[in-house]
């Protein structure tokens, strides 16, 4: 049998893919999103859904505990839910930042410390963050979204350090532009719009939500002694 597999942000996008292909090959899920009807259509077998906002810890820690007494002890957790708001810095709405730091930060850290204590005991498990290439490097009118994204990599790497004793993984994943519904979150028809001409300029356009799935997969499959820290994974044609 195999163990159980949670995905935050599981309705479109990477989590949406990720849940398919885990499925596929016979992991027992819990899906959480805040659409949880888009997770029910997909009528995968040994899934658990719920609608779950990830900023709120205990709600996110009880729907694991409940999935856990069915399937066992989560073994890998994606923290995949996330906003992407572009902006100034100068002139956008502070809610917005607020939005992006809860979901793409706090968000992670609830995720980590529901399952960190029972992987420690263990000494097994995986811990997937969703970074970003804006994680690594920033971007014009993504400032807000670059210091959400730069803190997961520097929570991730601080999380490996404490748990790289318990044999326990945590890696971070960067993909650079891939089409998904991230740009949709953002306000600003301009910025979206530029947004869109670059991609359009650059040829970028390559690279799939399922690509990045694959890959995912790929790292949590080697062997529990094998740890592939961080992985930028872009469209080959993405020069920034």
């Amino acid at each position: 049998m195999k163990k159980l597999v949670v995905i935050t942000g599981a309705s479109s996008g990477f989590g949406k893919e990720l849940a398919k292909q885990f499925s596929q090959d016979g992991y027992p899920l819990l899906l959480l999103a805040r659409r949880v009807e888009l997770l029910e259509e997909m009528n995968l077998p040994n899934t658990i859904c719920k609608k779950v906002d990830v900023t709120n810890k205990l709600e996110f820690e009880n729907a694991v505990r409940f999935a856990e007494e069915k399937y066992g002890k989560t073994d890998l957790i994606i923290n995949n839910a996330g906003v992407m708001l572009l902006g100034n810095i100068e002139n956008q709405n502070p809610q917005e930042w607020q939005q992006m730091l809860d979901v793409n930060l706090m968000g992670v850290m609830n995720g980590m410390q529901i399952v960190m204590g029972d992987m420690k005991e263990r000494e097994r498990g995986t811990i997937i963050n969703i970074a970003s290439i804006a994680g690594v490097k920033p971007f014009g009118n993504h400032g807000a979204y670059c210091a959400s994204k730069y803190g997961v990599v520097g929570l991730s790497e601080v999380a490996r350090m404490e748990l790289a004793p318990y044999n326990v993984r945590v890696m971070r994943i960067c993909p650079g532009a891939v089409d998904t519904e991230l740009l949709s979150h953002t306000t600003s028809d301009n910025i979206k719009e530029d947004y869109l001409k670059w991609k359009s300029a650059t040829g970028v356009g390559a690279i799939t939500p399922g690509d990045v799935a694959r890959t995912i997969k790929f790292a949590y499959e080697l062997p529990q002694g094998v740890n592939l820290r961080e992985i930028q994974i872009a469209d080959t044609k993405q020069d920034a």
